[in-house]
């Protein structure tokens, strides 16, 4: 996993949260050695709409994990979410001259599957390998050390928009942070909760956050599609402020403690307290009425989610099934509905592979951190990024190409 006593940290710069987890790998096990968490304010839909809230977070939420952890943190994995992030599927060609494949070859393919047009806005943030393919035989992981003549590679594409991933820099930046390498989130959220057996036979992760829903679908042990939703937690403590006619900090509690996804798993004689607006006095309601306004929208994040699902093609090669993600995958009854929804199994992802706190990360809020720090260990990143460099991804593509494989 990388060299003992090596330490890295993961910042999860979330549209409700700001998460910084801190690990160390010793004897190749990822301990999990500090945690420290802080309200997000500054971001809408995964987007930063005000450094200065966003950079005040992030310190605090680092300060948080450095008092835990007992390390300085100078240096962080971040994530990158948002309805900016748009993936595609390529595919490159060279020839190789009947000879053996090397490295070298291995980058020039996927340059060539690189060569498509993309707006000056934005830029390529990873190229994820799904397979190779030499002289029609195809299903090739590493085709290095292979024969033939001509190489063709099949890769999916995630593109950002230039200005929200250098402002997520230049927020870090300013809290003092080194940016080691920038992570499309819901890639991130992968490593930590989904297992190689569920990759290869096909499976879709959906990490609902506060601002964004994002999607990965795997197939045949490779990442296929990626899309992002700008629906999430937050929709969600809207409408039960509306519906509810409660202040919002209320609503947010009020679906924490008795949120449900389905009506039918509510008791008829439960009720709930709602605190009024204005100084009115609070009023005691059914709880059913709070399931009457929860499930109908999560219900239709899930079916945006299908459609997306139906438009990447793969539908009937998601065998493995549906794992949710994300602060929202909390509130009980929501694989049951997403069961009713996708017509096939559901679970909520946990973290997984790591020690030490296990038990303060193992929950889907935290997917995103502790996926960050798995990445971290398997790709240390040299350098850093400034919010300042003309071609901000220029340096990530270099790194990149070199640990593209690892997402088999």
């Amino acid at each position: 996993m990388g060299r003992n006593n090596q330490t890295v940290v993961g910042l999860d710069i979330g549209t409700t949260k700001i998460c910084a987890i801190v690990g160390r790998v010793t004897d190749d096990v990822l301990e999990i050695i500090g945690i420290g968490t802080h309200p997000s304010e500054g971001l809408r839909k995964g987007v930063v709409v005000n450094i200065d809230s966003t950079v005040d977070s992030i310190r605090k939420a680092v300060e948080e994990a450095e008092m835990m952890s007992g390390a300085a943190i100078r240096s962080v994995m971040t994530g990158i979410a948002g309805a900016h992030i748009k993936g595609f599927n390529s595919h490159g060609i060279i020839g190789v001259k009947d000879r053996e494949v090397t490295r070298k070859d291995v980058d020039k393919v996927i340059e060539a599957a690189k060569a498509v047009a993309i707006p000056l806005d934005r830029e390529v943030v990873h190229t994820l390998a799904q397979e190779f393919v030499i002289d029609e035989q195809d299903g090739i992981r590493d085709p290095v050390g292979m024969s033939g003549v001509r190489l063709e590679v099949k890769v999916h594409i995630v593109t950002a928009a230039v200005a929200s991933a250098q402002n997520i820099v230049r927020s870090c930046n300013r809290a003092g942070l080194e940016v080691q390498d920038i992570v499309l989130q819901q890639l991130a959220s992968s490593e930590a909760v989904l297992t190689p057996e569920e990759k290869e036979l096909g499976v879709v992760l959906i990490d609902i956050g506060g601002g964004t829903t994002d999607i990965a679908v795997f197939a045949g042990g490779s990442i296929s599609y990626t899309a992002s939703l700008p629906l999430g937690g937050n929709q969600l403590t809207s409408d039960i402020a509306i519906g509810l006619r409660t202040p919002i900090n209320a609503a947010e509690k009020i679906k924490k403690q008795f949120g449900c996804a389905v009506i039918s798993q509510i008791d008829q004689n439960d009720t709930i307290e709602v605190p009024s607006v204005g100084g009115r006095q609070p009023r005691v309601l059914s709880r059913q009425i709070l399931g009457e306004i929860i499930e109908p929208r999560m219900e239709e994040i899930l079916e945006l989610v299908k459609r997306e699902l139906y438009k990447s093609g793969l539908y009937d090669q998601v065998v493995s099934g549906v794992v949710l993600t994300g602060g929202s995958a909390l509130m009980p009854g929501i694989e049951t509905l997403a069961e009713s929804v996708f017509e096939m199994q559901s679970r909520v992802g946990m973290p997984q592979r790591v020690g030490g706190l296990l038990d303060v990360v193992k929950s889907p809020m935290y997917a995103t951190g502790v996926g960050l720090l798995i990445h971290g260990t398997r790709h240390v990143a040299g350098g850093r990024l400034s919010s300042a460099d003309v071609n901000l991804f220029a340096k990530l593509f270099v790194r990149m190409k070199n640990w593209f494989l690892d997402f088999f």
